[in-house]
């Protein structure tokens, strides 16, 4: 079937990593377009002919996540070695290192204005940073199980989450207190955000399915069932009109949300889909997955001005105007196909600062890359909920104290954890004691029936 004109088409692909893609974002001038991949490093694409591309060495582990600053000058990276990472994005791609979580670090997300970092970690919390100091801020607590992802909404003044924990949190950032709770009895969600105006979030979910819901009535607007494996991320089109899906069956899938239905299945990928990203004005998209291959796509529709699209969604102040979108569910799917098209990239390997601190243990084995995630995943034990910890910007407290409070809590875990393995070793010990007693009582009992 002949692609009609405004289709998307897959203009290019960028071959540099070594293993798995797991996240991808555009610079905010739409010129170049970063990378983070299991191999452990972060690349700089840039889309002019005969560019350079350029390999940015520092995390010692899979890099999770990665994000360029509203104004394009930083660029941050999340890694499974339990730090963030702050790049200057030039051929040097100098960085320096945060160090606060105690487990690996999932995602991280700028505030629109620039001034804050969100990370989400598998230690159960969500972390806020200011990024003209450099420092840590605050921590969000109520997650039982490890949170996959949080992101800022557009105005800054709310974090969404989701968690292995089956539920989807939302926070403000002022009461520091969570303020709205979507639960899934079914799976969890891999991958939430906001719609570009705040009014909506969508969860991509380990059972397969996309939700969206409406934050200011906290109801379910759509729910699309159109892959057949798990959902691990989602990126609205700037417009807000379209949503598209990247699947571990292997495709990505473009949601048309006005009409509540498939328009697109794009096929390119070999082996699951694990990111996807509009460009800042919608006019490209980008996609990876565990072919360590990283496509460029074109949307041929919604040609938009981004420069429009922030200030609109900016000035909006209240959560109270009329829903946008209907209540209505996916009908007739739409194929298509796009060819692949080869480019040559050079690279750039680089030198980071040297790290500061002591460097923890892992403990975090890395599954196979080319493992298929078809069948829903269940948690060992139900998450219980947590009661509400006390928040953490009330007046009264003094600075110092709140970090030293938070230092200590997290020496707490790292001490829980410590225990956690003596006890295992504890236990094999004891084992291992045991069979050498029987096995000598059965030696002594040998020798006496031949003697």
């Amino acid at each position: 079937m002949a692609s009609a004109p405004e289709d998307p088409v897959l203009e290019r692909y960028f071959k540099g990593h070594k293993a798995a893609i797991t996240s991808v974002d555009f610079s905010p001038n739409g010129k170049q377009l970063a990378t983070a991949s299991w191999d452990t490093f972060l690349m700089l694409w840039n889309f002019r002919p005969q560019a350079r591309a350029f390999r940015y060495v520092g995390h010692k582990d899979v890099v999770t996540s990665v994000q360029f600053s509203p104004l394009g000058n930083l660029l941050a990276s999340a890694s499974r070695d339990r730090t963030v990472r702050l790049w200057i994005p030039d051929k040097r791609g100098k960085s320096s290192e945060f160090k606060a979580h105690t487990a690996p670090v999932r995602s991280v997300d700028f505030s629109a204005d620039g001034q804050f970092l969100a990370t989400a970690s598998e230690d159960k919390s969500i972390k806020v940073w200011n990024m003209y100091r450099q420092r840590f801020l605050y921590s969000l607590y109520r997650h039982t199980h490890w949170v996959r992802c949080a992101k800022f909404s557009p105005d800054g003044r709310l974090i969404v989450s989701c968690s292995e924990d089956k539920t989807v949190k939302i926070w403000d950032t002022t009461s520091k207190q969570c303020v709205s709770n979507f639960s899934d009895s079914v799976g969890f969600a891999n991958f939430v955000d906001f719609n570009p105006n705040g009014t909506c979030i969508a969860s991509a979910g380990s059972d397969h399915t996309v939700k969206i819901w409406d934050i200011r009535v906290n109801k379910l607007l759509q729910h699309y069932q159109v892959h057949s494996c798990g959902v691990n991320c989602v990126s609205f089109h700037p417009s807000g009109n379209y949503l598209i899906t990247a699947s571990s069956d292997g495709t990505l899938k473009i949601l048309d949300l006005l009409e509540g239905r498939l328009i697109y299945t794009l096929q390119g990928h070999t082996g699951p889909v694990f990111t996807v990203a509009f460009s800042k004005g919608g006019e490209l998209f980008s996609s990876g997955g565990a072919d360590a291959q990283v496509l460029l796509w074109r949307t041929n529709f919604d040609e938009l001005n981004c420069k429009d699209v922030i200030k609109r969604n900016l000035k909006r102040l209240h959560l109270d105007s009329p829903p946008h979108l209907f209540d209505i569910y996916p009908r007739i799917p739409h194929s298509h196909e796009g060819k692949i098209e080869t480019v040559e990239t050079t690279e750039t390997i680089v030198r980071t600062l040297p790290d500061k601190g002591e460097e923890m243990d892992r403990y975090f084995l890395n599954p196979s890359l080319m493992s298929s995630e078809c069948s829903p995943t269940t948690l060992k034990k139900k998450a219980e909920e947590m009661s509400d910890l006390p928040s953490e910007s009330q007046r009264s407290i003094p600075l110092a104290v709140t970090d030293a409070l938070e230092h200590i809590m997290e020496q707490l875990n790292v001490l829980t954890q410590t225990v956690s393995i003596l006890e295992q070793r504890l236990t094999l010990t004891e084992d291992k004691l045991k069979d050498c007693l029987e096995n000598q009582q059965k030696l002594c009992n040998a020798i006496q029936q031949k003697s």
